[in-house]
């Protein structure tokens, strides 16, 4: 592993890009004083993590590659897999995150992504009829801020709002959280993200950030009792 670390530290070091070839294995063996068997662990380790790329046969060797969001959130994800995450633990971080990024975005987006956000609103235009669908406005709808975050101009909360979302959607279908049908969470969700699509078209942050809080603070106490509805059936059986 210590080796690993000192390969990253050397593609830092010397400002290689997706796509640029690592020194070969021999240069490798000699720079850090190591045995191949050593050095091929390193690189197995740094591909299983995403960092690099192995390709074989003319022109093949190890190239740095770049880890996507998608991986990303997917190893985080595992982390988190076998620790009890609440609801309040994941809406006590996005009622902190969630209203400062629509603040930011407010006045910022062009009409292209304000009409990409819309379109993802339009997928749930009326309450659902059915259990299957209620699970995919759930989904849908969490879809909606994770594109949002995607136009962050900060990376880093960008991510951290993307990955939140999806845990949450992870959770809600893992624990049915969309049983029964909630039709005041439909509208109410729908209706904020209307509403806040609209402060960003005119570019009011205080009113981006007083709706995405209260659309938080509203969605937290709807799917809380959704959780509570889920384990009064599961006591009843």
């Amino acid at each position: 592993m210590r080796v690993a670390e000192a390969i990253k530290e050397l593609v830092v070091a010397q400002g290689l890009r997706k796509g640029d070839r690592l020194p070969g294995e021999a240069e490798l063996m000699e720079r850090f004083g190591m045995a191949k068997g050593t050095i091929r662990e390193a690189m197995r380790i740094l591909e299983a993590q995403g960092l690099i790329v192995t390709r074989t046969g003319p022109g093949g060797g190890n190239f740095v590659h770049e880890v996507s969001q998608e991986r990303a959130r997917a190893l985080l994800g595992n982390y988190f897999y076998f620790r009890d995450l609440t609801l309040h633990d994941i809406y006590q971080l996005r009622r902190l995150l969630e209203p400062e990024l629509a603040a930011s975005l407010a006045g910022r987006l062009d009409e292209e992504r304000l009409v990409r956000l819309e379109a993802v609103i339009a997928t749930y235009p009326r309450p659902s009829t059915s259990v299957e669908e209620e699970r995919e406005q759930h989904v849908s709808s969490l879809r909606f801020h994770q594109l949002l975050a995607s136009f962050a101009g900060n990376e880093l909360l960008g991510f951290l709002i993307g990955f939140m979302a999806q845990i949450l959607s992870d959770l809600t279908v893992y624990r049915k959280l969309y049983e029964p049908p909630n039709h005041e969470l439909w509208a109410k969700g729908r209706a904020y993200q209307m509403e806040l699509v609209e402060a960003l078209r005119i570019g009011d942050a205080d009113r981006a950030r007083l709706v995405m809080s209260d659309h938080m603070a509203t969605a937290e106490t709807l799917m809380e009792g959704q959780e509570a509805e889920v384990l009064k059936r599961f006591i009843a059986q």
